[in-house]
């Protein structure tokens, strides 16, 4: 698959837009079983307030059911297609098992249409898309779709080109390094996958105009320094100001190199923590 796919220039909006090429991707509509729709809420609450800010808008999606937990052990599948799905990232693989069931995971790079790739209990061959252990993996094998609770399904290294490098076994936890620069206990019956997730070219993408992103379903993001006092702690001052403080939320919280929330019930686990 190729890196990015530039467009000619005729208009204003193709000169600066860079895609991923996804000439290869399945054309059709997704599986119908495996989908179900969605309803957009515009980043309000149940009473019609907004709660995060610059939502609305945008395409309606059709959400993928995608099998992250990989339970289905032992049993051979074949990759059917690639898909895209709307909802993430990644690319999304849709693979019949030897009983005729259908499925999704989420693509590996590299993988292709026809590939076989199996969820094991045990031990199996390191092909790109098999899932097994960590317990199970060689140290210094490129993973994603990391589980962090044995049996709760994949959370780590699910976007686009994402990925994570076993570093050691130690006491009956693996040591992984995220592409964070983060290194994370993460125990060895947790279950991951072999290889990096597809569509790596995802982060070169340039929208080239503010309409691609609407299309996204994402509204403006205004500058608080181009606000009110009342509007914002940026806000007012004589002429073009830089905001006078340091740099907050319209709320008052430290928006850049402060951390704001509390410890997670998993920062034990953390070995060394991700550079800022």
């Amino acid at each position: 698959m190729k890196k990015h796919n530039n467009c000619k220039p005729v208009t204003p909006g193709t000169r600066f837009l860079i895609r991923a090429d996804k000439s290869q991707l399945w054309k059709g509509k997704p599986v119908k079983h495996l989908s179900v729709g969605l309803s957009s809420s515009g980043g309000r609450n149940n009473l019609g307030r907004i709660t995060s800010r610059h939502r609305g808008g945008g395409h309606k999606q059709t959400y993928r059911i995608v099998d992250f937990k990989r339970a289905k052990l032992d049993v051979a599948a074949t990759v059917k297609r690639i898909e895209y799905d709307p909802g993430r990232s990644a690319f999304l693989a849709l693979v019949e098992y030897e009983d005729g069931t259908l499925s999704y995971m989420l693509a590996a790079q590299g993988m292709k249409e026809g590939d076989k790739v199996v969820s094991s209990s045990t031990d199996c061959s390191l092909n790109v898309g098999n899932c097994m252990a960590l317990g199970n993996i060689p140290v210094g094998t490129v993973v994603h779709n990391i589980e962090i609770r044995p049996g709760k399904g994949g959370q780590l290294a699910r976007a686009a080109g994402s990925s994570a490098r076993i570093l050691g076994k130690d006491s009956g936890y693996a040591q992984l390094s995220l592409q964070s620069s983060e290194v994370r206990l993460i125990s060895l019956s947790c279950r991951a996958t072999i290889g990096t997730v597809a569509n790596a070219a995802h982060k070169g993408i340039s929208y080239g105009k503010a309409g691609r992103v609407r299309w996204l379903g994402q509204r403006p993001h205004v500058r608080g320094v181009a606000m009110n006092p009342v509007d914002h702690p940026h806000g007012g001052g004589e002429g073009k100001t830089s905001g006078g403080r340091h740099p907050v939320s319209p709320w008052g919280k430290c928006a850049k190199g402060k951390k704001t929330r509390s410890n997670k019930l998993t920062s034990g686990y953390i070995v060394r923590r991700r550079k800022k």
